[in-house]
């Protein structure tokens, strides 16, 4: 890992140019990755259901279900992320994942004007396992089949990966108060409650 923690748009920018990555296949991308495969994978599963945006019908489980698996290994300590054969074989439509970054990096600038490093033992070591428990909490909450309820999770876990790749502690602690606070409201309401809710206002 390197010792200065860089801007998160140059992180992605080495992505989308990237020749490993041409040819789609999700395995490729991960071994580019090397050590920082868990923060840069968790923010682009996260980053599509962090936009304040209807999804149709099992959207939420095409994205959520990657982040269950990768959280889970970072919640016990994984040094690099793992995924099965048959998911490291998986083709995936490389211009349109470019697509998303470059459409979201405007986005992304303004977000990263709060995001420098600091309290940098916060996104490290111990504390990366929290985080990993954290992560798949939220990640079970985009699992629910509720419309509109996928962003506040997703934006958390997207705010953790955003610190922990800018070794922005702030921001891991702002992402755990945010869904923690989303688990509580949704407990506090139940399912049926957040519904009438959602119906309500919208």
């Amino acid at each position: 890992m390197t010792n200065a923690p860089r801007h998160i748009n140059e992180i992605l920018q080495e992505i989308v140019t990237n020749e490993s990555i041409i040819n789609g296949r999700l395995g490729d991308l991960i071994d580019a990755l090397h050590e920082r495969g868990f923060g840069v994978l968790v923010f682009l599963f996260a980053l599509p259901m962090a936009l304040p945006l209807p999804v149709p019908p099992g959207i939420n489980l095409l994205f959520a279900l990657p982040l269950l698996l990768l959280t889970l290994q970072q919640s016990y300590g994984a040094k690099r992320p793992w995924l099965p054969k048959q998911l490291r074989q998986k083709n995936f439509n490389s211009e349109k994942m470019k697509s998303m970054l470059l459409k979201a990096e405007p986005w992304l600038d303004r977000l990263s004007i709060l995001i420098r490093p600091r309290l940098g033992w916060m996104t490290q070591g111990t504390i990366s396992k929290l985080i990993g428990v954290f992560g798949f909490l939220f990640a079970l909450c985009i699992c629910i089949p509720i419309p509109l309820t996928n962003t506040v999770p997703s934006f958390a876990i997207l705010l953790m990966a955003m610190g922990i790749l800018m070794r922005d502690g702030l921001a891991v602690l702002a992402g755990m108060m945010i869904g923690s606070l989303w688990i509580m409201l949704l407990a506090t309401l139940g399912v049926e409650g957040f519904k009438a809710l959602i119906s309500i206002i919208f």
